[in-house]
């Protein structure tokens, strides 16, 4: 896969102001498009369809406010956040931050589905070298921050290692309850809410707020193997 390390060119029609600065400081490399294929060639996840953007004012169809979150939401690829701190931003509706420890790295929220969680960690590899992954994080049990663990980590190869799986306290019940016994409804609430079946255009999805679009892949699971109990202040 071929990884671009300079954005100036995909982004000179953004403008300039410190919030086009702010999205792209810390920018490492990317894939053109960022695009994402399933095993069998299917495309999983892509942000080619919103050339659209590149008109700075507005459509007269979408809320300025959304229009320029979405111009925002189109940088993509591999950040540095600070020292040993790095992300992987728009390869899926969520973020991937990764922690390099002396071991490895730690994963934290590893994206929605295996496919774009794997190509986010093969992208920092690219960059940042062969590291193992030694945890993996869940921060709360929404799927867009567990469903592509798969997609970092065997979960055979991790019981042999040892390998720690966290999540806060109720995790598990409350990522089955939405996903599964809520599932049909939480499924449609999604369609309404980010309007992913509809084609990209400025009558119809122009972005989701938190990211660009919602990745049409694998999603997964692996139990916490550790739980948090207790905030720091309450040990």
């Amino acid at each position: 896969m071929t990884t671009n390390n300079l954005h100036s060119g995909q982004t000179a029609w953004l403008g300039a102001g410190n919030d086009v600065d702010d999205a792209w400081r810390g920018f490492v490399a990317t894939w053109p498009q960022a695009e994402i294929r399933g095993a069998d060639g299917r495309v999983v996840w892509t942000m080619a369809g919103y050339e659209f953007l590149q008109d700075e004012a507005p459509a007269p169809t979408v809320h300025p406010g959304l229009w320029q979150q979405a111009r925002r939401n189109l940088a993509h690829g591999l950040f540095k956040v600070t020292e040993r701190i790095y992300q992987v931003r728009g390869f899926d509706l969520s973020n991937m931050t990764l922690i390099e420890g002396e071991r490895g790295v730690i994963v934290i929220d590893p994206l929605t589905c295996a496919e774009t969680a794997q190509a986010a960690l093969a992208l920092y590899r690219q960059q940042r070298g062969e590291r193992p992954v030694t945890a993996v994080i869940y921060s709360h049990s929404h799927v867009d921050h567990f469903g592509g663990v798969r997609g970092v980590l065997d979960e055979q190869e991790a019981i042999r290692q040892g390998i720690p799986v966290i999540a806060p306290a109720g995790f598990l019940w409350h990522a089955v309850s939405e996903n599964m016994i809520a599932g049909n409804a939480m499924s449609r609430r999604s369609q309404f809410q980010f309007g992913h079946t509809l084609p990209r255009g400025v009558c119809a999805q122009v972005d989701c707020g938190l990211g660009k679009n919602v990745p049409h892949g694998t999603i997964t699971l692996i139990p916490p193997t550790r739980t948090i109990e207790k905030s720091a202040n309450a040990m």
